[in-house]
């Protein structure tokens, strides 16, 4: 297990956006954690910056959410995610064009983020969210050896 804290944003009066510290590519981003993204979801501009494009698989997956259904996906097995301390490997993601929540943060002065941390991890790792603390907690998954003694 494993406390990792939250940064919470004001968007001047039009809700919170809760951020925390992601490592890829051996480089610190922000990433928004939302309870309500089904999946993980980085970056295809940010990502392109580090990645050739022939590592990018097109995906068939339509894309919602977003503000848009028909914008082109991708996903990308990441090597390692590491998310405040918190190591996964061989993790994939959603890639999409994040261009305009960049801009829309960029008018705020705010810093752009690599992408969205969404339920698949919040779910597989028992995320908790503490508001009152602003942190996350996650906890590695048990190996199937590790289960079959707990029941």
């Amino acid at each position: 297990m494993i406390t990792i804290p939250l940064v919470l944003l004001n968007l001047q009066d039009d809700g919170f956006h809760l951020l925390v510290e992601v490592v890829v590519f051996n480089k610190t981003f922000k990433a928004v954690l939302d309870t309500g993204a089904s999946k993980t979801v980085f970056d295809k501009v940010t990502v392109e910056k580090y990645l050739e494009d022939q590592q990018l698989q097109i995906s068939d997956r339509v894309s919602t959410g977003l503000g848009t259904t028909n914008m082109e996906s991708f996903t990308w097995q990441v090597p390692q995610i590491e998310i405040g301390g918190f190591q996964l490997n061989d993790f994939e993601v959603a890639v999409l064009d994040l261009s305009s929540i960049n801009y829309a943060y960029e008018n705020l002065s705010i810093e752009p983020i690599i992408g969205v941390i969404g339920g698949d991890i919040l779910t597989r790792y028992r995320g908790v969210i503490d508001y009152g603390k602003m942190t996350l907690t996650l906890k590695q998954k048990r190996r199937a050896s590790q289960q079959a003694f707990s029941n």
